[in-house]
C-alpha cells in the first residue's frame, strides 16, 4: 500500500538537496582558493626572482629602452591574457608576464639615472616614487568609486587596465636611446672622471670616505680602465662585468648602515609583495554573501597615501 507524501516532509528533502548542493559548491571553492594559492600565484613570485639579475644585464647592456618596451609589453599581455584566457594553466601565464612586468621596473629608474646627473638622483627618486604612489593610489580610488557607485562590471576594469597598460607601451618608443650605460657602454670622459675621482678617495685618511655613500661618484662613469666598455668582449666582457658587480658588492656591503638598509629593504619589499598577492584571496573570504561588493580599492587608497605620507616624513627627518 502506498503512503501519501507530506507537504513536510517534501521540504524536507528539499532543504537537505539545497544543504548537499551548498557544500559541494562551498568545497568546489575550496579548492580553486588552494590551487590560486598554491599553483597560481607562486608563479609570479618565482618568476620575478628569476629573472631579476638576468633582466639588469640586460638593462645595462640594451641601454634601457629596449628594456622598457618589455616591461610595458609584459602588463599588455598579463591583462590581456586576463581578459580574455580561462584556464589554470592560463592563469599561471599570466603570473609569468606579471612577473616579467615587475622585474623589468628596474629599467625604469636606471634610464632616469642614466640622462640626468648624479646631483639631481635624489630629487629625481622622489618624482618618480611620488608619480607612481599617486597613480596607484588614483588608480585603486577610481575603480573602487566605478564599482560601488556607477556599478561597473570588474571585467571593464580589467579592459580599462589594459587599455593604459597599450598607452604605456607605446610612449617608450619616442624616448631618447641613451648612449652609454653602467657598465657595458661608459664612455671615455666620464670614465677618466672617474678614475681621476677614485685616485682622490683612496687618499683620503677618513677610512669612511672610501666608498661615497651619496652618490659623490657619477655611477655613469663605468668601471673601466680603457674606457671601451665591454660591448665589444664576448664572453671576456661578460666575465669582467661580473667581476666588477661582485668587487662592487664586496665594497659596498662591507658597510654596516649600506648592509642593513638593504636587508630592510629587502625584508619590506617580500612582505609587501606577500601582503599585496595573498590578501586578495582574504578579501574572498571576508566579504558578506549579502553584500557581494569589495571595498579594497579604498583600502589600497588609503594605505598607499599613508605609505607615502610616512616617505614624506622619512626624508624629512633624514
Amino acid at each position: 500500500m502506498l503512503r501519501s507524501v507530506t507537504a513536510e516532509e517534501v521540504e524536507v528533502e528539499v532543504e537537505e538537496e539545497e544543504v548537499k548542493v551548498k557544500v559541494k559548491v562551498e568545497e568546489e571553492e575550496e579548492e580553486v582558493v588552494e590551487e590560486v594559492v598554491n599553483e597560481i600565484y607562486p608563479v609570479w613570485t618565482y618568476s620575478y626572482l628569476a629573472l631579476l639579475f638576468p633582466v639588469f644585464l640586460a638593462t645595462d647592456y640594451l641601454r634601457y629602452k629596449p628594456v622598457l618596451l618589455l616591461q610595458a609589453g609584459g602588463l599588455v599581455a598579463t591583462y590581456a591574457t586576463l581578459a580574455w584566457a580561462r584556464g589554470a594553466a592560463a592563469m599561471q601565464l599570466m603570473e609569468f608576464f606579471f612577473g616579467l612586468a615587475t622585474a623589468t621596473e628596474v629599467a625604469y629608474y636606471a634610464y632616469i639615472y642614466s640622462v640626468v646627473p648624479a646631483a639631481c638622483y635624489q630629487r629625481v627618486t622622489g618624482y618618480c616614487r611620488s608619480a607612481t604612489l599617486l597613480g596607484s593610489a588614483a588608480g585603486s580610488l577610481s575603480g573602487q568609486l566605478l564599482v560601488t557607485v556607477a556599478s561597473v562590471p570588474l571585467r571593464r576594469l580589467v579592459y580599462a587596465t589594459l587599455a593604459s597598460a597599450a598607452v604605456a607601451f607605446a610612449a617608450p618608443w619616442f624616448l631618447p636611446t641613451p648612449g652609454r650605460s653602467l657598465f657595458f657602454h661608459p664612455s671615455g670622459a666620464a670614465t677618466a672622471a672617474a678614475e681621476e675621482e677614485e685616485t682622490t678617495v683612496h687618499d683620503a685618511d677618513d677610512a669612511e670616505s672610501k666608498v661615497p655613500l651619496n652618490g659623490e661618484q657619477d655611477p655613469r662613469a663605468g668601471p673601466w680602465k680603457d674606457g671601451g666598455g665591454a660591448s665589444g668582449g664576448g664572453s671576456s666582457g661578460l666575465a669582467e662585468v661580473l667581476r666588477v658587480l661582485w668587487e662592487d658588492f664586496r665594497r659596498c656591503y662591507a658597510r654596516r648602515p649600506l648592509l642593513a638598509w638593504s636587508a630592510w629593504w629587502a625584508l619590506s619589499t617580500c612582505g609587501y609583495f606577500q601582503v599585496v598577492n595573498y590578501t586578495q584571496v582574504l578579501w574572498e573570504r571576508v566579504r558578506s554573501p549579502h553584500d557581494p561588493t569589495l571595498y579594497n580599492g579604498y583600502v589600497e587608497t588609503l594605505s598607499t597615501m599613508l605609505e607615502e605620507e610616512l616617505g614624506k616624513r622619512r626624508d624629512e627627518v633624514g
